[in-house]
């Protein structure tokens, strides 16, 4: 016992609505049919759980994270509860018990992933679903980030340098793995990837979360140095793509959570450019739900960390990413200065260093992709822009290899938008229908989110007849959020 209150359950607790007695009664019931008939929790054990800070004996973490999972609508953790896996996670640490310690991520993840397949969770995040701030990540993650972790020292010691780490959370039966298996891992990345950037994150997600936690069960044994930093890199580049795959289909704080989870696999595996790039998915998706300062806390933090082996592109990337914060915030000067940045950097990678894997997307028409999104939403404040915006987007939509749909598929609406804030609402038109065509067969929420953005943009072109069908199919194809008849998108 602590003697001091667990903040983080309370918290949680507060966001359930339950009373301590209904706590305990759910506790002793989620026990039983979990296997566990014996328990008897009441409620002033839950007082001293809450008030306190006593920590309860297995199993009731693990049923106190299903309950509140079911409860809030979205993945609690029993590390996210207060409770480490040997007692109270350290004072000191950010809300989110941030950073992980290295003997941690591992079974972090596997815990995590597995309540993420166990629960059923599309269309019940609410209110008590929040986002962890982009400065409070970005503050307790400032030094960790810098540093490079030891995997001889930090790594789970057993008598059996392969024996399993028995912490671990409902880990499948992993078992020790060669060279072969782990280049298979890596193939699977890939054609996952090639999948969500055709269909979206809808359709493979949960076979992405599958893989991750069994690529978690294997890393709870020990392996041969090179063997364990391709399994962490691994981790990582499912972990983005889990979280990438959660963004599209509006599962946001599980999102940000597999963001941060791979930037510290990131790191277990010493590729601190990879751990930076994690941070700035987070970024993006800060700028998607409007908290463009919260990206831009994010981004210093991934460009300060990315250390001196970042190849060039990669910064590039970052400068769109902190350019689209920019503009979302209406500072032109400053979205122009980055985007400038970007460019130069982009053509002064010399291609003698091959890209990453998870670089190997961002290619020009990205570039320009992103610069069309950019000028397009710094348009929103400083009209002129939108003609820039056309000019990106367009250039974007002819380099835009096969396999790419989401992104012409935002290409498209990039161009509709900018058309609209232009005054040129024919054209406008012609690129909306384009999106229209093929955004049906496509997964991706956030397609649908820019369409909305669009649509508001429609508004004032109403009384066109052209338009007006243009607003009426937006309208009808628009899935359950649909819009509102004044104009705006409704969310």
């Amino acid at each position: 016992m602590t003697r001091e209150p667990n903040t983080r359950l309370a918290d949680l607790f507060g966001l359930a609505g339950w009373s301590k007695g209904e706590l305990a009664r759910l506790v002793n019931r989620k026990a039983a049919a979990m296997g566990h008939p014996q328990l008897a929790t009441d409620t002033s054990r839950v007082r001293r759980w809450i008030d306190t800070g006593e920590t309860p004996r297995d199993p009731v973490p693990k049923v106190l994270a299903a309950l509140f999972t079911e409860r809030l609508g979205r993945v609690v953790t029993i590390e996210d509860l207060g409770f480490g896996r040997h007692g109270r996670v350290g004072r000191g640490k950010s809300g989110d018990g941030l950073p992980y310690a290295s003997d941690r991520i591992a079974a972090v993840l596997t815990e995590f992933t597995g309540m993420d397949l166990m629960f059923n969770r599309r269309g019940l995040v609410g209110a008590g679903a929040a986002l962890a701030a982009g400065s409070a990540i970005s503050n307790a993650m400032q030094d960790w980030l810098r540093t490079d972790p030891n995997l001889a020292t930090d790594a789970p010691r057993t008598t059996d340098p392969l024996s399993l780490d028995q912490a671990g959370y409902d880990r499948y039966e992993a078992a020790p793995v060669g060279s072969d298996e782990v280049v298979a891992l890596e193939n699977s990345v890939e054609i996952f990837r090639a999948w969500d950037a055709q269909r979206g994150g809808g359709l493979q997600r949960k076979a992405v979360v599958g893989q991750l936690n069994e690529v978690g069960g294997m890393l709870s044994y020990r392996h041969p140095e090179h063997l364990q930093r391709r399994l962490w890199g691994v981790a990582a580049n499912l972990a983005v793509l889990a979280g990438w795959m959660s963004h599209d289909v509006g599962l946001e704080p599980t999102a940000q959570k597999y963001f941060i989870i791979a930037a510290h696999a990131a790191r277990e595996g010493g590729d601190r450019p990879r751990a930076s790039e994690a941070l700035s998915r987070c970024a993006r998706q800060m700028v998607h739900l409007g908290r463009p300062q919260e990206a831009l806390d994010l981004m210093q933090l991934a460009k300060s960390g990315a250390g001196e082996e970042t190849l060039p592109r990669t910064r590039a990337m970052f400068c769109t990413i902190e350019a689209w914060a920019q503009a979302s915030m209406g500072h032109g000067q400053a979205v122009r200065r980055t985007l400038g940045e970007a460019e130069e950097l982009f053509v002064s990678d010399r291609g003698d260093v091959p890209p990453p894997s998870w670089m190997q997307l961002f290619n020009e028409a990205d570039l320009h992709g992103m610069q069309g999104l950019v000028y397009r939403t710094l348009a929103e404040h400083e009209p002129g822009s939108a003609v820039i915006a056309q000019r990106h987007a367009k250039e974007a939509l002819d380099m835009r290899e096969k396999g790419r749909q989401r992104s012409t598929i935002f290409d498209h609406i990039s161009i509709a938008s900018a058309c609209f804030i232009d005054d040129d609402p024919e054209q406008a038109d012609t690129y909306a229908r384009m999106a229209l065509l093929s955004i049906r067969d496509n997964s991706s929420h956030r397609t649908w989110d820019r369409l909305r953005e669009m649509y508001r943009l429609t508004g004032q072109y109403a009384g066109n007849e052209r338009i007006r069908e243009l607003r009426e199919e937006i309208s009808q194809a628009m899935p359950s959020k649909g819009v509102n008849k004044g104009g705006s998108a409704s969310v």
